[in-house]
Protein backbone atom coordinates (compact mmCIF):
# COMPACT_ATOMS: atom_id res chain seq x y z
CA UNK A 1 0.00 0.00 0.00
CA UNK A 2 1.09 3.43 -1.03
CA UNK A 3 2.53 6.05 1.73
CA UNK A 4 1.12 8.84 -0.52
CA UNK A 5 -2.64 8.90 0.42
CA UNK A 6 -2.59 7.07 3.69
CA UNK A 7 -4.01 8.27 6.54
CA UNK A 8 -2.06 9.46 9.63
CA UNK A 9 -3.78 6.67 11.89
CA UNK A 10 -2.39 3.89 8.84
CA UNK A 11 1.18 5.10 9.13
CA UNK A 12 1.01 5.07 12.74
CA UNK A 13 0.31 1.27 12.97
CA UNK A 14 2.63 0.38 9.64
CA UNK A 15 5.62 2.16 11.69
CA UNK A 16 4.67 0.57 14.85
CA UNK A 17 4.57 -2.81 13.71
CA UNK A 18 8.05 -2.28 11.71
CA UNK A 19 6.84 -2.09 7.92
CA UNK A 20 7.73 1.13 7.56
CA UNK A 21 10.88 4.10 8.99
CA UNK A 22 9.62 7.58 9.85
CA UNK A 23 13.00 8.04 7.35
CA UNK A 24 10.62 6.61 4.41
CA UNK A 25 7.61 8.10 5.26
CA UNK A 26 9.25 11.74 5.83
CA UNK A 27 10.88 11.05 2.00
CA UNK A 28 8.26 9.84 0.58
CA UNK A 29 5.94 12.89 1.20
CA UNK A 30 9.51 15.33 0.64
CA UNK A 31 9.68 13.56 -2.87
CA UNK A 32 6.01 14.49 -3.17
CA UNK A 33 6.68 18.03 -2.71
CA UNK A 34 9.26 18.14 -4.98
CA UNK A 35 7.86 16.40 -7.61
CA UNK A 36 4.30 18.44 -7.77
CA UNK A 37 4.58 21.41 -5.10
CA UNK A 38 5.69 23.86 -8.56
CA UNK A 39 2.59 23.16 -10.28
CA UNK A 40 0.40 23.79 -6.60
CA UNK A 41 2.30 25.90 -4.53
CA UNK A 42 1.30 24.73 -1.06
CA UNK A 43 4.74 25.68 0.84
CA UNK A 44 6.75 28.66 1.46
CA UNK A 45 9.35 27.12 2.61
CA UNK A 46 10.88 23.28 3.22
CA UNK A 47 13.42 22.17 5.62
CA UNK A 48 13.97 18.92 3.98
CA UNK A 49 17.14 18.00 5.80
CA UNK A 50 15.75 19.33 9.46
CA UNK A 51 12.68 16.58 8.57
CA UNK A 52 15.08 14.28 8.10
CA UNK A 53 16.97 14.42 11.06
CA UNK A 54 13.71 14.41 13.43
CA UNK A 55 12.32 10.95 11.48
CA UNK A 56 15.82 9.85 12.23
CA UNK A 57 15.74 10.78 16.04
CA UNK A 58 12.15 9.40 16.09
CA UNK A 59 13.20 5.98 14.12
CA UNK A 60 16.14 5.46 17.02
CA UNK A 61 13.71 5.95 19.89
CA UNK A 62 11.30 3.31 18.02
CA UNK A 63 13.76 1.02 17.99
CA UNK A 64 14.56 1.49 21.54
CA UNK A 65 11.04 1.40 22.36
CA UNK A 66 11.76 4.61 24.07
CA UNK A 67 8.08 6.28 24.73
CA UNK A 68 6.73 7.80 21.71
CA UNK A 69 4.33 10.88 21.32
CA UNK A 70 1.06 10.52 19.64
CA UNK A 71 2.49 11.90 16.10
CA UNK A 72 5.69 9.81 16.11
CA UNK A 73 6.93 9.86 12.69
CA UNK A 74 4.42 11.82 10.88
CA UNK A 75 4.76 14.22 8.89
CA UNK A 76 2.68 17.81 9.59
CA UNK A 77 3.20 21.12 7.30
CA UNK A 78 2.55 24.23 9.35
CA UNK A 79 0.62 27.75 8.49
CA UNK A 80 3.36 30.47 8.11
CA UNK A 81 1.42 32.48 10.50
CA UNK A 82 3.18 29.84 13.53
CA UNK A 83 5.83 31.05 14.98
CA UNK A 84 9.30 28.54 14.76
CA UNK A 85 12.31 28.87 16.30
CA UNK A 86 14.89 29.54 14.05
CA UNK A 87 12.90 30.01 10.55
CA UNK A 88 11.74 32.72 8.89
CA UNK A 89 7.79 33.18 10.06
CA UNK A 90 6.61 35.33 7.21
CA UNK A 91 2.81 35.85 7.14
CA UNK A 92 3.29 35.76 3.62
CA UNK A 93 3.87 39.12 3.81
CA UNK A 94 6.69 41.22 2.71
CA UNK A 95 6.70 43.03 5.86
CA UNK A 96 7.76 40.09 7.85
CA UNK A 97 9.98 38.43 4.79
CA UNK A 98 13.21 38.02 7.56
CA UNK A 99 11.85 37.21 10.52
CA UNK A 100 13.19 34.88 12.05
CA UNK A 101 11.53 34.04 15.76
CA UNK A 102 13.63 33.12 18.90
CA UNK A 103 10.49 31.16 20.12
CA UNK A 104 8.00 28.03 19.04
CA UNK A 105 4.26 28.81 19.08
CA UNK A 106 2.95 26.56 21.67
CA UNK A 107 1.27 24.62 18.91
CA UNK A 108 4.79 24.26 17.54
CA UNK A 109 6.01 22.54 21.09
CA UNK A 110 2.79 20.58 21.31
CA UNK A 111 4.04 18.87 18.02
CA UNK A 112 7.70 18.46 19.42
CA UNK A 113 7.29 17.03 21.90
CA UNK A 114 4.20 14.41 20.10
CA UNK A 115 7.65 13.44 17.93
CA UNK A 116 6.02 14.62 14.79
CA UNK A 117 8.20 15.38 12.19
CA UNK A 118 7.82 19.53 10.60
CA UNK A 119 8.32 19.52 6.87
CA UNK A 120 7.79 22.77 5.68
CA UNK A 121 5.64 26.44 6.24
CA UNK A 122 2.96 26.34 4.25
CA UNK A 123 1.58 29.22 2.08
CA UNK A 124 -1.42 31.62 3.29
CA UNK A 125 -3.07 34.81 2.63
CA UNK A 126 -0.73 37.71 3.83
CA UNK A 127 -1.84 38.20 7.89
CA UNK A 128 -4.31 35.51 7.27
CA UNK A 129 -6.09 37.96 5.39
CA UNK A 130 -8.44 36.75 2.47
CA UNK A 131 -10.15 33.61 1.19
CA UNK A 132 -7.97 32.42 -1.90
CA UNK A 133 -4.51 32.43 -0.82
CA UNK A 134 -3.75 35.02 -3.67
CA UNK A 135 -2.89 37.62 -1.21
CA UNK A 136 -0.20 35.92 -0.89
CA UNK A 137 3.23 38.12 -1.23
CA UNK A 138 5.32 35.62 -2.65
CA UNK A 139 3.00 32.96 -4.90
CA UNK A 140 -0.52 32.06 -5.70
CA UNK A 141 -1.51 28.10 -4.01
CA UNK A 142 -3.78 26.23 -6.58
CA UNK A 143 -6.58 23.85 -5.97
CA UNK A 144 -5.20 20.21 -6.82
CA UNK A 145 -8.36 19.71 -8.30
CA UNK A 146 -8.07 22.03 -10.96
CA UNK A 147 -5.35 23.74 -11.28
CA UNK A 148 -6.97 26.89 -12.52
CA UNK A 149 -8.91 27.46 -9.13
CA UNK A 150 -8.68 28.42 -5.93
CA UNK A 151 -7.69 26.60 -2.67
CA UNK A 152 -9.53 28.54 -0.17
CA UNK A 153 -8.19 30.97 2.04
CA UNK A 154 -6.66 32.14 4.35
CA UNK A 155 -4.97 28.33 4.79
CA UNK A 156 -5.08 27.38 1.53
CA UNK A 157 -1.23 26.31 1.40
CA UNK A 158 -2.23 23.80 4.56
CA UNK A 159 -5.54 22.10 2.51
CA UNK A 160 -3.50 21.60 -0.65
CA UNK A 161 -0.69 20.03 1.06
CA UNK A 162 -3.12 17.61 2.47
CA UNK A 163 -5.06 17.46 -0.50
CA UNK A 164 -2.12 16.81 -2.82
CA UNK A 165 -0.66 14.14 -0.81
CA UNK A 166 2.31 16.37 -0.05
CA UNK A 167 1.34 15.79 4.26
CA UNK A 168 -0.85 13.55 5.69
CA UNK A 169 -1.86 16.46 8.10
CA UNK A 170 -1.38 20.13 8.34
CA UNK A 171 -1.77 22.83 10.84
CA UNK A 172 -4.56 25.95 10.09
CA UNK A 173 -5.57 28.86 11.42
CA UNK A 174 -9.54 30.35 11.51
CA UNK A 175 -10.17 33.86 12.02
CA UNK A 176 -13.48 33.42 9.97
CA UNK A 177 -13.45 30.28 8.01
CA UNK A 178 -9.61 30.10 7.00
CA UNK A 179 -9.99 26.22 7.93
CA UNK A 180 -13.37 24.62 7.23
CA UNK A 181 -13.45 26.78 3.48
CA UNK A 182 -10.10 25.19 2.33
CA UNK A 183 -11.17 22.53 3.46
CA UNK A 184 -14.62 22.12 1.82
CA UNK A 185 -12.79 23.18 -1.58
CA UNK A 186 -10.11 21.23 -1.52
CA UNK A 187 -11.88 17.35 -0.26
CA UNK A 188 -10.14 17.27 3.43
CA UNK A 189 -11.12 17.52 6.93
CA UNK A 190 -10.64 20.62 8.81
CA UNK A 191 -11.37 21.33 12.15
CA UNK A 192 -11.77 24.93 13.99
CA UNK A 193 -12.08 24.26 17.46
CA UNK A 194 -13.59 25.90 20.29
CA UNK A 195 -12.04 29.21 20.88
CA UNK A 196 -9.86 29.20 23.85
CA UNK A 197 -9.31 25.10 23.37
CA UNK A 198 -5.90 25.74 21.70
CA UNK A 199 -3.38 28.13 22.97
CA UNK A 200 -2.41 31.24 20.37
CA UNK A 201 1.04 31.71 22.37
CA UNK A 202 3.25 32.38 18.72
CA UNK A 203 0.27 32.43 16.51
CA UNK A 204 1.09 36.21 14.32
CA UNK A 205 -2.42 37.54 15.52
CA UNK A 206 -5.27 38.96 12.63
CA UNK A 207 -8.28 39.13 15.04
CA UNK A 208 -7.16 37.97 18.65
CA UNK A 209 -10.95 37.70 19.79
CA UNK A 210 -11.69 35.34 16.62
CA UNK A 211 -8.36 33.59 15.43
CA UNK A 212 -7.74 29.88 16.56
CA UNK A 213 -5.39 26.98 15.44
CA UNK A 214 -6.45 23.98 14.02
CA UNK A 215 -5.29 20.38 12.23
CA UNK A 216 -6.32 19.52 8.62
CA UNK A 217 -6.08 15.50 7.68
CA UNK A 218 -7.35 13.42 5.00
CA UNK A 219 -9.70 11.66 7.29
CA UNK A 220 -11.48 12.64 10.27
CA UNK A 221 -9.33 10.14 12.90
CA UNK A 222 -6.18 12.35 11.91
CA UNK A 223 -7.77 15.68 12.41
CA UNK A 224 -9.00 14.06 15.84
CA UNK A 225 -4.88 12.29 16.54
CA UNK A 226 -4.08 16.36 15.57
CA UNK A 227 -6.54 18.11 17.74
CA UNK A 228 -6.07 16.40 20.62
CA UNK A 229 -2.05 17.41 20.65
CA UNK A 230 -2.41 20.66 20.45
CA UNK A 231 -5.71 21.22 22.39
CA UNK A 232 -4.92 22.16 26.20
CA UNK A 233 -4.27 24.95 28.37
CA UNK A 234 -1.49 27.36 28.02
CA UNK A 235 -1.09 29.91 31.18
CA UNK A 236 0.80 32.10 27.99
CA UNK A 237 -2.35 32.85 26.74
CA UNK A 238 -5.28 34.03 28.82
CA UNK A 239 -7.98 33.53 26.57
CA UNK A 240 -6.88 29.98 26.60
CA UNK A 241 -9.13 27.76 28.34
CA UNK A 242 -7.95 25.57 31.63
CA UNK A 243 -10.39 22.54 30.90
CA UNK A 244 -9.48 18.85 30.73
CA UNK A 245 -9.24 17.47 26.78
CA UNK A 246 -11.06 14.51 26.14
CA UNK A 247 -9.70 11.77 24.16
CA UNK A 248 -11.17 12.57 20.98
CA UNK A 249 -9.96 9.23 19.32
CA UNK A 250 -11.52 7.09 22.19
CA UNK A 251 -15.12 7.06 21.24
CA UNK A 252 -14.81 7.99 17.40
CA UNK A 253 -15.79 4.51 16.00
CA UNK A 254 -19.07 5.07 18.41
CA UNK A 255 -21.91 6.51 16.85
CA UNK A 256 -24.23 8.77 18.46
CA UNK A 257 -26.79 7.95 19.60
CA UNK A 258 -30.24 9.90 19.44
CA UNK A 259 -28.31 12.28 17.35
CA UNK A 260 -30.18 15.57 16.95
CA UNK A 261 -29.48 17.76 13.40
CA UNK A 262 -30.29 20.65 13.17
CA UNK A 263 -30.81 22.68 9.86
CA UNK A 264 -31.05 26.61 10.08
CA UNK A 265 -33.85 27.78 7.40
CA UNK A 266 -31.77 31.05 6.43
CA UNK A 267 -28.61 28.99 5.78
CA UNK A 268 -31.18 27.88 2.25
CA UNK A 269 -31.88 30.90 0.58
CA UNK A 270 -31.16 33.04 -2.57
CA UNK A 271 -27.24 32.55 -3.20
CA UNK A 272 -26.54 29.52 -2.35
CA UNK A 273 -25.43 27.32 -5.39
CA UNK A 274 -28.02 24.66 -6.66
CA UNK A 275 -25.69 21.96 -6.38
CA UNK A 276 -24.30 23.06 -3.13
CA UNK A 277 -27.34 22.83 -1.63
CA UNK A 278 -28.41 20.01 -3.17
CA UNK A 279 -25.40 17.96 -1.33
CA UNK A 280 -25.44 19.16 1.97
CA UNK A 281 -29.42 18.32 1.84
CA UNK A 282 -28.31 14.72 0.60
CA UNK A 283 -25.82 14.83 3.66
CA UNK A 284 -28.34 15.80 5.89
CA UNK A 285 -30.57 12.36 4.51
CA UNK A 286 -27.60 10.47 4.92
CA UNK A 287 -28.14 11.23 8.68
CA UNK A 288 -31.47 10.39 8.76
CA UNK A 289 -31.03 7.15 7.53
CA UNK A 290 -28.32 6.39 10.35
CA UNK A 291 -30.91 6.95 12.39
CA UNK A 292 -30.65 11.01 13.54
CA UNK A 293 -32.98 13.20 13.91
CA UNK A 294 -33.42 16.41 12.02
CA UNK A 295 -35.12 19.04 13.01
CA UNK A 296 -35.35 22.43 11.76
CA UNK A 297 -33.67 25.71 13.68
CA UNK A 298 -33.84 29.33 13.46
CA UNK A 299 -30.60 31.61 13.52
CA UNK A 300 -31.90 35.13 13.03
CA UNK A 301 -29.15 37.37 13.44
CA UNK A 302 -27.19 35.25 10.84
CA UNK A 303 -28.22 37.75 7.82
CA UNK A 304 -25.91 40.70 9.66
CA UNK A 305 -22.44 37.91 10.45
CA UNK A 306 -20.66 39.69 7.21
CA UNK A 307 -21.38 42.89 8.56
CA UNK A 308 -20.29 42.44 11.99
CA UNK A 309 -17.57 40.22 10.94
CA UNK A 310 -16.13 42.96 8.94
CA UNK A 311 -16.09 45.39 11.39
CA UNK A 312 -14.66 43.71 14.42
CA UNK A 313 -11.94 41.84 12.20
CA UNK A 314 -10.62 44.94 11.23
CA UNK A 315 -10.84 46.88 14.17
CA UNK A 316 -8.64 43.78 16.10
CA UNK A 317 -6.26 43.81 12.50
CA UNK A 318 -5.59 47.35 12.93
CA UNK A 319 -4.63 47.65 16.18
CA UNK A 320 -2.70 44.14 15.94
CA UNK A 321 -0.76 45.67 13.08
CA UNK A 322 0.29 48.94 14.63
CA UNK A 323 3.12 47.07 15.82
CA UNK A 324 4.65 46.69 12.59
CA UNK A 325 5.89 50.05 12.49
CA UNK A 326 9.69 49.52 11.10
CA UNK A 327 11.31 50.21 14.00
CA UNK A 328 11.44 47.17 16.40
CA UNK A 329 11.30 44.74 13.76
CA UNK A 330 9.74 43.49 9.87
CA UNK A 331 10.57 45.83 7.08
CA UNK A 332 11.97 49.25 7.13
CA UNK A 333 12.15 51.32 4.05
CA UNK A 334 15.38 52.04 3.23
CA UNK A 335 14.74 55.56 2.21
CA UNK A 336 12.80 58.22 3.97
CA UNK A 337 12.99 61.82 5.18
CA UNK A 338 11.82 61.73 8.88
CA UNK A 339 10.40 59.88 11.42
CA UNK A 340 6.52 59.72 10.04
CA UNK A 341 7.72 59.45 6.81
CA UNK A 342 9.58 56.03 8.04
CA UNK A 343 6.90 54.32 9.42
CA UNK A 344 4.45 55.55 6.62
CA UNK A 345 7.02 54.59 3.49
CA UNK A 346 7.52 51.17 5.55
CA UNK A 347 3.93 50.13 5.85
CA UNK A 348 3.13 51.27 2.61
CA UNK A 349 6.02 48.95 0.84
CA UNK A 350 5.36 45.85 3.72
CA UNK A 351 1.94 45.53 3.35
CA UNK A 352 -0.25 44.40 0.43
CA UNK A 353 -3.81 45.91 -0.95
CA UNK A 354 -6.11 43.30 1.23
CA UNK A 355 -4.17 43.98 4.37
CA UNK A 356 -4.17 47.96 4.00
CA UNK A 357 -7.94 47.96 3.09
CA UNK A 358 -8.82 46.28 6.40
CA UNK A 359 -6.39 48.44 8.13
CA UNK A 360 -8.39 51.16 6.99
CA UNK A 361 -11.18 49.89 7.47
CA UNK A 362 -10.70 49.04 11.07
CA UNK A 363 -8.86 52.13 11.45
CA UNK A 364 -11.88 54.23 10.66
CA UNK A 365 -14.50 52.24 12.46
CA UNK A 366 -12.26 52.68 15.79
CA UNK A 367 -12.00 56.46 15.30
CA UNK A 368 -13.32 59.27 17.00
CA UNK A 369 -17.50 59.88 16.14
CA UNK A 370 -17.87 56.36 15.08
CA UNK A 371 -16.33 54.11 17.66
CA UNK A 372 -20.10 53.94 19.08
CA UNK A 373 -21.68 53.64 15.87
CA UNK A 374 -19.44 51.19 13.99
CA UNK A 375 -17.51 48.88 16.55
CA UNK A 376 -19.80 48.63 19.87
CA UNK A 377 -22.86 48.14 17.58
CA UNK A 378 -21.00 45.23 15.90
CA UNK A 379 -20.20 44.10 19.55
CA UNK A 380 -23.80 44.21 21.10
CA UNK A 381 -24.88 41.89 17.44
CA UNK A 382 -22.45 39.98 18.04
CA UNK A 383 -23.56 38.92 21.63
CA UNK A 384 -27.38 38.53 19.42
CA UNK A 385 -25.28 35.76 17.33
CA UNK A 386 -24.12 33.87 20.27
CA UNK A 387 -27.40 33.48 21.99
CA UNK A 388 -29.04 32.55 18.50
CA UNK A 389 -26.81 29.63 18.24
CA UNK A 390 -27.12 28.27 22.72
CA UNK A 391 -30.51 28.38 21.94
CA UNK A 392 -30.55 25.95 19.00
CA UNK A 393 -27.87 23.94 20.62
CA UNK A 394 -30.55 23.21 23.40
CA UNK A 395 -32.61 21.50 20.62
CA UNK A 396 -30.06 20.28 18.39
CA UNK A 397 -26.59 18.26 19.00
CA UNK A 398 -24.58 19.79 15.62
CA UNK A 399 -25.81 22.10 13.11
CA UNK A 400 -25.14 20.98 9.21
CA UNK A 401 -24.96 23.84 6.78
CA UNK A 402 -22.69 24.64 3.51
CA UNK A 403 -19.29 25.58 4.31
CA UNK A 404 -19.34 28.31 1.26
CA UNK A 405 -22.28 29.46 -0.84
CA UNK A 406 -20.38 28.10 -3.94
CA UNK A 407 -17.29 25.83 -4.89
CA UNK A 408 -14.24 26.50 -5.71
CA UNK A 409 -13.98 29.55 -7.97
CA UNK A 410 -10.71 30.34 -10.54
CA UNK A 411 -8.29 32.24 -9.28
CA UNK A 412 -8.49 36.24 -10.22
CA UNK A 413 -12.13 36.01 -10.11
CA UNK A 414 -13.30 37.74 -7.59
CA UNK A 415 -10.08 39.63 -6.71
CA UNK A 416 -11.56 43.23 -8.08
CA UNK A 417 -15.29 42.96 -6.27
CA UNK A 418 -13.90 42.35 -2.32
CA UNK A 419 -17.35 42.59 -1.25
CA UNK A 420 -18.16 39.27 -3.46
CA UNK A 421 -14.92 37.94 -1.85
CA UNK A 422 -16.63 38.89 1.92
CA UNK A 423 -19.73 37.18 1.15
CA UNK A 424 -17.89 33.40 0.54
CA UNK A 425 -17.58 33.36 4.05
CA UNK A 426 -21.36 33.85 4.91
CA UNK A 427 -21.55 30.30 6.44
CA UNK A 428 -18.51 29.95 8.44
CA UNK A 429 -17.90 33.53 9.84
CA UNK A 430 -20.58 33.13 12.87
CA UNK A 431 -19.08 30.29 14.43
CA UNK A 432 -15.78 32.15 14.74
CA UNK A 433 -18.08 35.31 16.04
CA UNK A 434 -20.01 33.00 18.59
CA UNK A 435 -16.49 31.15 19.52
CA UNK A 436 -17.83 28.03 18.54
CA UNK A 437 -16.33 24.25 17.18
CA UNK A 438 -16.93 23.72 13.16
CA UNK A 439 -15.75 20.94 10.96
CA UNK A 440 -16.10 20.57 7.31
CA UNK A 441 -15.91 16.84 5.65
CA UNK A 442 -15.75 16.02 2.09
CA UNK A 443 -19.74 15.30 1.36
CA UNK A 444 -19.54 15.25 -2.65
CA UNK A 445 -18.42 16.85 -6.04
CA UNK A 446 -20.06 18.95 -8.52
CA UNK A 447 -20.74 18.00 -12.08
CA UNK A 448 -17.71 19.34 -13.02
CA UNK A 449 -16.00 17.53 -10.30
CA UNK A 450 -14.96 20.43 -7.98
CA UNK A 451 -15.60 18.76 -4.33
CA UNK A 452 -17.79 20.28 -1.76
CA UNK A 453 -17.95 20.23 1.42
CA UNK A 454 -20.23 19.73 4.50
CA UNK A 455 -19.75 22.05 7.56
CA UNK A 456 -20.94 20.57 11.08
CA UNK A 457 -21.24 23.08 14.54
CA UNK A 458 -21.40 22.32 18.16
CA UNK A 459 -21.86 23.92 21.46
CA UNK A 460 -19.03 25.21 22.79
CA UNK A 461 -16.28 22.52 24.10
CA UNK A 462 -17.91 19.94 22.27
CA UNK A 463 -15.69 18.45 19.76
CA UNK A 464 -15.51 15.16 20.75
CA UNK A 465 -19.36 14.67 19.90
CA UNK A 466 -18.72 17.16 16.55
CA UNK A 467 -15.61 14.67 15.37
CA UNK A 468 -18.03 11.32 16.27
CA UNK A 469 -20.72 13.39 14.46
CA UNK A 470 -18.55 13.43 11.37
CA UNK A 471 -17.01 10.41 11.96
CA UNK A 472 -20.55 8.52 11.56
CA UNK A 473 -21.21 10.29 8.46
CA UNK A 474 -17.35 9.64 6.96
CA UNK A 475 -18.10 5.98 7.83
CA UNK A 476 -21.22 6.17 5.46
CA UNK A 477 -19.92 7.58 2.33
CA UNK A 478 -16.40 7.63 0.36
CA UNK A 479 -16.02 10.90 -0.56
CA UNK A 480 -13.14 11.46 1.74
CA UNK A 481 -10.80 8.43 -0.48
CA UNK A 482 -11.35 10.25 -3.50
CA UNK A 483 -8.38 12.08 -4.62
CA UNK A 484 -6.77 14.48 -6.93
CA UNK A 485 -4.83 13.72 -10.18
CA UNK A 486 -2.22 15.84 -10.24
Amino acid sequence: MSIIGATAGDLLSRMDRGELSSVEVTTAYLDRIAEFDAKVGAFLSVDRDGALKQAAVVDQKRQARQPLGALAGIPVGVKDVLCTAGQTTTCASRMLQNFVPPYDAHVVTRLKTADAVLIGKTNMDEFAMGSTTENSAFQVTHNPWDLERTPGGSSGGSAAAVSAGMAPLSLGTDTGGSIRQPAGFCSVVGLKPTYGRVSRYGLVAYASSLDQVGPFANDVAGAAILAEVISGHDPRDSTCVNAPVPSYLQNLEQPLAGLRVGIAKEHFVAGLSPEVERTVRTAVDVYKSLGAEIKEVSLPHAKYGVAVYYLIAPCEASSNLARYDGVHYGHRASQFNNMIDMYATSRGEGFGTEVKRRIMLGTYALSAGYYEAYYVKALKVRRLIRQDYDQAFQQIDVLASPVSPNPAFKIGEHLADPLAMYLEDIYTISANLAGLPGISIPAGFTATGMPIGLQLLAAPFEEERLLRAARMFEKATDWHKQQPKL
